[in-house]
C-alpha cells in the first residue's frame, strides 16, 4: 500500500508555499485516482518550514471523509491537540531515533519526545483517532553516523509509545541498503508490540524503490512515496528526495493501478514540479515516456 507524502514531506525543502487551493486538488485528485492515503502536511512552525504554513487552511478545506486517508505530522502533545481541533484524525507523531537529529528538527531529545508521546496519545484517542510511532533516521544520522538498530527496537518497545497503532521506520537519509532494511523491519515485526509498519524510505543513493520492496517482503504493508520524488528533511544534510510514488506504483502493481492511472500522475508531477521548479526524478516518468510503443504503459501526452 502507498502513502503519498507529496504534500509534507515532497513540499517541505522547496521553500515555497503552494497555495491552499492547489493543495487541495491535488489531494483530490490523488484520491480520486485510488492512492489510499496521504500525508499532507505538519504542525512544525512555518518559520521553520514555510511549505507548511497553510496546512491548517488545507486541513479546513476539506471534507471529514477525506480527512480520514490523511496524516498530519505532530511533534508535541500541543500539535496533536490543535491538529485535533481543526478535524485531524490521523496523527504521525515524529522523532528521531538519535538525539541530534532530534535537537536539530524538533529541539528537543530523543527521550523528551518519547517522554511526551503519551499524552500526545491520550490526546489522540480522546479526539476518536489514530496516533503512529514514527522514527526518524532509522539507520543513519547525519550528525552521529550509523544507528544501533537496537536503538531503534528499545523505542519501539517503550511503554510510553503503547496506543500507537503503527511505526513509522525512516530511511530519512536515504542511505540504507535493502538487507540493512529487511533485518529491521523483520526484527520490529518479531520483537514489538504487533503494529502496522510502514517504511519511509528515501532515494539519496538510488535504493528507494529496492529497499521499499525489502521492507513490504519483511512485513511492512505501507511504503511512503511522493510524486517524482519530490523532497527531503531541512534539517538532515544529505538527504535528497523521497521514492518516487509513480516508482514504487509501478514496481509493486497494486488493483487500481493501470496505464491511464500512471499517465494521469505523469502529468500531475510534471505540472507540480514545474511550478515548484524542482526535478523529476522519477524513472517511471521518464521511461514513461519513451518511443516504445508496443509497451501499454508508455504515455502519449498530447501537445
Amino acid at each position: 500500500m502507498l502513502r503519498d507524502v507529496t504534500l509534507r514531506d515532497g513540499l517541505q525543502l522547496t521553500g515555497k508555499v503552494l497555495p491552499t487551493d492547489r493543495k487541495v486538488e491535488l489531494v483530490r485528485t490523488l484520491l480520486g485516482l485510488g492512492v489510499p492515503t496521504l500525508e499532507i502536511g505538519s504542525m512544525a512552525r512555518p518559520d521553520l518550514v514555510p511549505p507548511m504554513a497553510n496546512t491548517m487552511d488545507l486541513i479546513a478545506a476539506l471534507e471529514p471523509e477525506e480527512l480520514q486517508h490523511c496524516w498530519v505530522w505532530v511533534a508535541t502533545p500541543r500539535h496533536v491537540r490543535r491538529a485535533a481541533e481543526a478535524g485531524v484524525r490521523n496523527f504521525q507523531y515524529c522523532f528521531s531515533a538519535s538525539d541530534a537529529h532530534n535537537k536539530a528538527n524538533i529541539g528537543r531529545t530523543t527521550e523528551e519526545s518519547l517522554a511526551a508521546m503519551p499524552e500526545a496519545i491520550t490526546l489522540a484517542h480522546e479526539a476518536g483517532g489514530s496516533i503512529q510511532l514514527c522514527l526518524a533516521t532509522a539507520f543513519t544520522c547525519p550528525f552521529d553516523g550509523p544507528v544501533d538498530p537496537r536503538r531503534v527496537l528499545d523505542i519501539a518497545n517503550d511503554p510510553r509509545a503503547e496506543g500507537a497503532t503503527d511505526i513509522v521506520v525512516a530511511d530519512t537519509l536515504g542511505q540504507a541498503h535493502p538487507r540493512q532494511v529487511s533485518d529491521l523491519i523483520t526484527a520490529v515485526r518479531a520483537r514489538t508490540p504487533e503494529r502496522r509498519i510502514i517504511f519511509h524510505g528515501h532515494d539519496t543513493w538510488g535504493m528507494g524503490v529496492a529497499n521499499s520492496l525489502a521492507a513490504l517482503d519483511a512485513g511492512a504493508t505501507m511504503v511512503d512515496g511522493s510524486l517524482g520524488g519530490l523532497g527531503g528533511c531541512p534539517f538532515a544534510p544529505g538527504a535528497s528526495g523521497n521514492t518516487s510514488s509513480e516508482d514504487l506504483l509501478f514496481a509493486t502493481r497494486p488493483d487500481w493501478f493501470t496505464p491511464d492511472t500512471l499517465a494521469t500522475l505523469v502529468g500531475l508531477s510534471r505540472d507540480l514540479l514545474g511550478e515548484l521548479g524542482e526535478p523529476n526524478r522519477s524513472r517511471t516518468a521518464e521511461g514513461a515516456r519513451s518511443e516504445a510503443d508496443a509497451f501499454e504503459w508508455v504515455v502519449h501526452e498530447k501537445n
